[in-house]
């Protein structure tokens, strides 16, 4: 806890690069910039330069602002391009999985604009992207979590171009706590501090970039490029019990995680037990599930306006298709991904919540050697199906999994709280949310307490209904008499998601907690 300030991240050292910048008067955009470069370098295959982020900011003007830094496919990227090579759906890693623009860097360049016009914003780049540029020259330490997936994913990435040079010592994995230094990635940051954020788009680093890619066969072309810039969007938003919800809009999910919670408010002795709890929000998973699964896509392109969703009446017979004794069938269709969530809370008032993402491990496992950056895979999410509702169009925008939250409590408190992991993360932003605020639990309890999930998440293949360990026999056989079909897995296992959490209270208290699965930390000053 702390009155001053609060960093979260599920990497410590990015924890501190934020919980640096926070000390040294910077607000928490600048700080949230800093351990975003940071987590780039640290957690490389959760993350990077070369994916997408999403922000909320909640800030001292008593406004909620919502930015997306998802980039569209590339205009050369067409069902009849892939369809031309042989392919009846688009290749999951390597060059042809490259297909969208990277919005990563455009997203921090939104938010630092946002920041120096409208709170104040003082630091300069230089001290922003130092830290993710000396770490990424002087090398990190091998975590847990990367090994783990240099391990289960090396047989699918072993052949990509660039990724055995950069992750293979030797031609072995590395071990935990051995050094990988990134010497291409950290002269990207050197002239991302010399030239600025928009190089990445227009500049040297944007023609380096381009190089790699269309030497590689990737469909990304300079004109992609050059017309991408981030965005300001409207955020979602929904009254529940004693508190307002904001997510982001399509093409994320968010719509899915704020459904979520407002059906749940409709349901009541959903909190009683274990038993309750875990049937009724995986059976309302299910329920807004069916609604993601046929309609969230690019907003452009969706048949309906995203906030007919939202309505009461539609919410409430949502919540009367969750019957709370018998489990309904699992949708057909399920998505997995990867992310890092991050928070960050300043001594003016303001609140960030932040996440960003390659969409699986290590993204298309493109390394370009010029830049060092790993390229994401975010535009498998299109279909090659002509008939389908999210089918490939050029400059269409991928959906995304990933979506930060934000509450904002009727008595003046804030909570900037998300994870990661594919489906994962709608189902334990609503645990957190409910365990914090109908549960009572302080914030680090209700992320340390045992979690479940149901579907797909990062690194799993299984729509299962995994449960810790923790929870007793009686949980878990009750659950199975309600039809479901229940997996114990390992205690604080990692599949369950790296989770995060900041509350920001009227009288200047900040609280803020980390994930004991990750490699985190929440600091306060």
């Amino acid at each position: 806890m702390s009155y001053k300030n609060m960093m979260v991240s599920p990497h410590h050292l990015a924890a501190k690069t934020g919980s640096d910048i926070l000390k040294e008067g910077g607000n928490a955009i600048e700080a949230m910039i800093a351990s975003a470069a940071v987590i780039s370098v640290v957690y490389p295959h959760m993350n990077s330069m070369g994916g997408d982020n999403f922000w909320l900011i909640s800030d001292i003007n008593n406004k909620v602002i919502a930015i997306d830094a998802c980039g569209g496919a590339a205009n050369c990227a067409t069902i009849n391009f892939y369809k031309k090579q042989g392919f009846d759906s688009i290749p999951k890693r390597g060059s042809l999985a490259a297909l969208t623009v990277p919005g990563a860097v455009a997203g921090w360049k939104k938010a630092y604009d946002f920041s120096v016009a409208n709170l104040g914003g003082k630091l300069p780049l230089s001290r922003l992207l130092f830290d993710a540029e000396q770490v990424s020259k002087e090398g990190i330490a091998v975590t847990n979590t990367l090994k783990n997936n240099l391990i289960s994913k090396h047989a699918q990435l072993i052949e990509i171009p660039g990724f055995k040079d950069v992750y293979f010592k030797n031609g072995k994995i590395p071990d935990i706590g051995d050094k990988l230094i990134f010497p291409a990635m950290s002269k990207t940051f050197s002239n991302l501090i010399k030239n600025g954020l928009d190089d990445f788009y227009f500049g040297e680093i944007s023609r380096d970039i381009l190089d790699d890619l269309i030497s590689l066969g990737s469909p990304l072309q300079k004109s992609d490029f050059n017309s991408y810039k981030a965005s300001y969007v409207k955020p979602l938003e929904l009254r529940v019990k004693d508190a307002k919800l904001f997510n982001l809009p399509p093409p994320t999910q968010g719509i899915a995680s704020i459904l979520l919670l407002g059906v749940l408010n409709e349901l009541s002795n959903i909190y009683q037990d274990d038993i309750s709890f875990i049937h009724n929000i995986v059976e309302a998973t299910k329920v807004v599930f069916k609604i993601r699964d046929k309609y969230i896509c690019d907003p452009k392109y969706m048949i309906k306006n995203v906030n007919e969703f939202l309505k009461k009446e539609f919410i409430q017979n949502l919540a009367k298709k969750v019957d709370q004794n018998l489990a309904l069938p699992w949708p057909d269709s399920s998505v997995g991904g990867d992310t890092v969530w991050l928070g960050a809370s300043d001594k003016y008032g303001n609140t960030v919540s932040f996440i960003q993402s390659i969409y699986w491990e290590f993204g298309s496992g493109l390394i370009l050697p010029k830049t060092g950056i790993t390229m994401q895979n975010r535009g498998i999410s299109f279909s090659l199906n002509q008939n389908h509702f999210n089918k490939l169009i050029p400059g269409r925008k991928p959906f995304h999994t990933i979506q930060p939250a934000l509450a904002e409590f009727d008595d003046g408190r804030v909570l900037s709280y998300g994870t990661m992991g594919g489906e994962g993360q709608p189902q334990t932003q609503a645990t957190i949310f409910s365990r914090y605020a109908y549960q009572k639990k302080n914030l680090q309890t209700a992320i340390n307490n045992p979690r479940w999930l149901l579907g797909k998440t990062w690194g799993e293949e299984t729509t299962s209904l995994k449960i810790e360990n923790r929870y007793s026999d009686e949980v878990y056989k009750k659950l199975k008499s309600f039809g479901h079909n229940v997996e114990k897995v390992g205690s604080f296992d990692e599949m369950m998601g790296h989770a995060g959490a900041i509350v920001k209270y009227p009288s200047g208290l900040i609280e803020g907690a980390f994930d004991l699965r990750s490699d985190g930390a929440a600091i306060g000053g």
